[in-house]
């Protein structure tokens, strides 16, 4: 009996020091986040300042005329050298490298204390044997869409009967169903109804007429954060071989973003908060406050390639919109939030350097003493999803397994597994730069070999 009530006591003691780290974190998360967004705010005021515009107006109505007019042809924007972007992936990487729980200052936690990566907060992340068990239906043994080489059964067979029950799953509208069944990946042509099918996409005509409603915003009032979209779209899938053909297509589609208020709702589950502008005239007077944009998000530099991919899935604007919206509220904005969710991007850093650290102890130490930190090199793979990395059928197959799994996971797991297909070359070379180069180009890469290797086949 007393073992009893001393193990009841031990469990009890545990979980109030897990409330307690709990609490402490989301009050960490609310700090760093703030000090991020002033940080964020005072750089897009500054550009108003420096360029004398404002972050919003209203479009004079030849203004209004003209872009409607040219709304499929976008591409030929003014010059837009003197705009910036807010902020660069390396930039949010050196806030997450910054934070701190208090309680673990001192060296308290004896399982964080060995931990050598940047990342110095100690959150749960899963090991080897855990993602075994969570991405069971990646094992060599299950048939995959992305495999060329299986033994197991011929591909060909696989992919016939696969999608035969693909096709089943779309006849039934089992969302769940689909959700399981796209594990193992989803065929080409059945992708686009797999993944509207999961994320709960139906393109009704209230569906439609948001956008429009939408669409007339854009063309009703011009803001600031326009021309850092135009600007991201020109930088980034403007210059990549494989998106450059959609560029009015991600024009429409993150303008239109922009306005969104519908997009408010994802941080109710997260501790940041959408920034905030002031009224013309009203500083400082809360009655006068607005979210500024009116989505809460502030593109950074590379945000634009979040929709590029899905351009090869989705032709009608209305029905891209609301899936990319759905990707972005359920996945994607993790990847710039400050939290402690597991697939949240701090936890998807700390995954990655623990799996290297874990499986791959020379090459962590070797590239750790030469000055080269892995995550240092993969941050910009893992907050971007990989998009404008891989060759866009591998990044499809890869987002696949994100919505299968409904977790962003997979994506430190894969990190990891490119270093580790890496690992040769990347120990000999002496520089932070020479490790860059090697790892410049994942082109090539086959996204389902790496992972099934790293987890199932090299790392016990």
């Amino acid at each position: 009996m007393l073992q009893e009530e001393s193990d009841l006591s031990l469990i009890i003691a545990q979980i109030v020091q897990k409330l307690k780290d709990s609490n402490l974190y989301a009050q960490l998360e609310r700090q760093a986040w703030g000090s991020w967004e002033k940080r964020i705010l005072k750089s897009l005021n500054s550009m108003c300042t420096e360029l004398s515009i404002p972050l919003a107006r209203k479009r004079p109505v030849g203004e209004q005329k003209e872009l409607l007019n040219k709304w499929n042809e976008m591409g030929d924007e003014p010059d837009l050298s003197l705009f910036r972007p807010v902020y660069a992936p390396k930039d949010f990487l050196e806030v997450l490298i910054n934070l701190r729980n208090p309680n673990y200052e001192s060296g308290d936690s004896l399982s964080f204390r060995t931990h050598l990566g940047l990342i110095q907060v100690p959150l749960k992340v899963k090991d080897i044997p855990e993602l075994k068990e969570f991405f069971v239906e990646l094992g060599l043994s299950t048939g995959q869409l992305g495999i060329d080489d299986s033994t197991q059964v011929p591909p060909e067979l696989f992919e016939n009967e696969h999608v035969r029950i693909g096709q089943k799953v779309l006849a039934e509208q089992d969302s769940a169903a689909a959700q399981q069944y796209i594990r193992q990946g989803s065929p080409t042509a059945l992708r686009a109804e797999l993944w509207a099918l999961i994320l709960n996409i139906s393109s009704q005509p209230e569906d439609i007429l948001y956008y429009e409603q939408l669409k007339t915003n854009v063309i009703q009032h011009d803001l600031l954060v326009d021309s850092l979209i135009y600007k991201d779209v020109k930088l980034t899938a403007s210059n990549d071989d494989y998106y450059f053909v959609f560029e009015d297509y991600l024009y429409q589609v993150l303008l239109c973003f922009s306005r969104d208020t519908s997009v408010l709702s994802h941080f109710a589950y997260n501790s940041a908060s959408p920034p905030k502008s002031y009224i013309r005239g009203k500083l400082g007077l809360e009655e006068y406050a607005v979210f500024y944009p009116p989505n809460g998000v502030i593109p950074f530099h590379g945000f634009s390639m979040y929709v590029a991919p899905l351009c090869f899935l989705y032709h009608e604007p209305s029905k891209l919109y609301q899936i990319f919206r759905e990707m972005y509220v359920r996945f994607f904005f993790r990847l710039h939030s400050i939290s402690s969710h597991p697939s949240g991007i701090v936890s998807l850093c700390l995954l990655f350097e623990t799996l290297l650290q874990t499986y791959l102890p020379q090459l962590f130490y070797h590239l750790r003493e030469i000055g080269a930190q892995p995550l240092r090199i993969s941050f910009k793979w893992m907050v971007r999803a990989f998009s404008g990395y891989l060759a866009t059928d591998q990044l499809l197959l890869l987002w696949d397994r994100i919505l299968g799994y409904n977790s962003l996971e997979i994506l430190a797991v894969l990190a990891a597994a490119v270093f580790a297909f890496r690992a040769v070359n990347l120990m000999e070379v002496t520089s932070l730069a020479a490790a860059e180069a090697v790892l410049a180009d994942l082109s090539t890469l086959k996204v389902m070999p790496l992972l099934q290797i790293f987890l199932f086949a090299t790392v016990t």
